[in-house]
C-alpha cells in the first residue's frame, strides 16, 4: 500500500495468518477439501488488526487529532492497540453486552471506553456525534476507505497460500462486511494484474450470519438491493451483531455477481460447530468461525454448495476473547 515520503506503517505484526487444511472437517461437512484461515492469530486476536493498521497509518500521516469507532467488540480492541502504536488518542463506544475480555483489552491499551445500552448502531450514532464535536477521525466500518485496503491482504494471502490459485468457495462470517468486500476487491485486482492463471474467476462467496441478526441473508433471500435494519439483534457471536451494515449494497452485489450464498445459523448450531472447529483442528475458534462452518454445512445439505468444492472458511477471531 502506498506510503508518504519517509512514512513507516503502523504495524504490530498483523497478517500472514495460517491457513490450515482439515480433511476431517471436509469429510464431515461433505466437500472435497476445506481450509481454515485462522484470523484469531492476529494482534488483538481478530482480522480487524489488518484494517486498523492501514487506517492508523493514514490517520497518523494526515495528522488527525484522534480517532473514534463504534464497535461490536473486535474493531474497538484493534483500534485501541493501533491507536496506541500510532500515538493517537482513541475513543471507543461499545455495547455493554460486548464480551468482557474485549472490553478489558480496549481499556488496557489506554483508549477511552464508553459502554452503552443498545447495539452497535446506537454506538455508531454516538461516534458520529463525537467525531463532529471533537474533530476526531471516524473509522467506522466502510465510512472511510483505508480499513478495506488492509482487509485486502486476506485475499492476497489466500491466493498465495494456495499456490497462486483460488478456491471454489470462500465462507466469511459477516457483520459489517468489510472482510468479504476486501477479499473480493483484492481478487479482482489480482485477476486484472495477471497475478493469477489465465481464466481465473472470483470464488463463490458465502455470507454467514446468525439467525438473531441476519439482515444480509434476509435481503438476499428476498432479492433486495439493500438490507433493512434488523430489529433487536441477538446473538452470542458479538462480531455478527450488526443490525444495519453500511456495506449492504456492495455485499449483495458481490453475492449476486459470484453466484454466492447468504444464510444464517441458529445459536445451538453455532455453538456446536464452534466446538467442532476447535476439536477437529486445534484452532481456538470464535463463535463467528463456528457460524461459518454451520452455514457451509447447511449449504452443502441443501445442494447450493457442491460436494466437489474446495472451500476456505475464515475463523475471524479467537475463542479466548469470549472467555472471562
Amino acid at each position: 500500500m502506498p506510503l508518504l515520503p519517509h512514512e513507516s506503517p503502523v504495524s504490530l505484526g498483523e497478517g500472514l495468518t495460517p491457513m490450515i487444511e482439515s480433511p476431517a472437517l471436509a469429510a464431515e461437512i461433505g466437500v472435497a477439501r476445506l481450509w481454515v484461515k485462522d484470523e484469531g492469530q492476529n494482534p488483538t486476536a481478530s482480522f480487524k488488526a489488518r484494517g486498523m493498521s492501514a487506517a492508523m497509518t493514514r490517520a497518523r500521516g494526515a495528522g488527525v487529532p484522534g480517532v473514534v469507532v463504534p464497535t461490536a467488540g473486535n474493531a474497538g480492541a484493534a483500534l485501541a492497540a493501533y491507536g496506541a502504536a500510532a500515538g493517537l488518542p482513541v475513543q471507543v463506544f461499545a455495547p455493554r453486552t460486548t464480551p468482557r475480555p474485549i472490553l478489558d483489552t480496549i481499556e488496557a491499551m489506554g483508549a477511552t471506553l464508553v459502554r452503552i445500552d443498545g447495539h452497535i448502531g446506537d454506538a455508531g450514532k454516538l461516534a458520529l456525534a463525537f467525531a463532529a464535536e471533537h474533530g476526531f477521525f471516524n473509522v467506522s466500518t466502510l465510512r472511510e476507505p483505508y480499513r478495506v485496503e488492509g482487509m485486502k491482504s486476506m485475499g492476497f494471502e489466500l491466493a498465495e497460500q494456495l499456490g497462486w490459485r483460488l478456491p471454489d468457495v470462500v465462507v466469511y462470517p459477516t457483520g459489517g462486511g468489510e472482510g468479504t468486500i476486501g477479499i473480493w476487491k483484492a481478487i479482482n485486482e489480482m485477476i486484472a494484474a495477471g497475478w493469477l492463471p489465465a481464466g481465473s474467476a472470483q470464488p463463490r462467496y458465502v455470507v454467514a450470519q446468525a439467525e438473531g441478526c441476519a439482515p444480509i441473508a434476509r435481503a438476499f433471500a428476498a432479492g433486495h438491493e439493500k438490507a433493512e435494519p434488523w430489529i433487536n439483534p441477538l446473538t452470542y457471536a458479538a462480531g455478527l451483531r450488526v443490525p444495519s451494515p453500511l456495506g449492504d449494497r456492495l455485499l449483495l452485489k458481490v453475492l449476486r455477481e459470484t453466484k454466492g450464498v447468504a444464510s444464517a445459523a441458529c445459536e445451538s448450531d453455532i455453538a456446536h460447530w464452534t466446538k467442532r472447529l476447535a476439536t477437529a483442528t486445534g484452532i481456538d475458534a470464535a463463535p463467528e468461525g463456528g457460524c461459518a462452518l454451520s452455514v457451509l454445512r447447511d449449504s452443502v445439505i441443501q445442494g447450493t454448495i457442491s460436494t466437489h468444492a474446495e472451500v476456505v472458511v475464515f475463523n475471524t477471531g479467537s475463542g479466548a476473547s469470549y472467555r472471562s
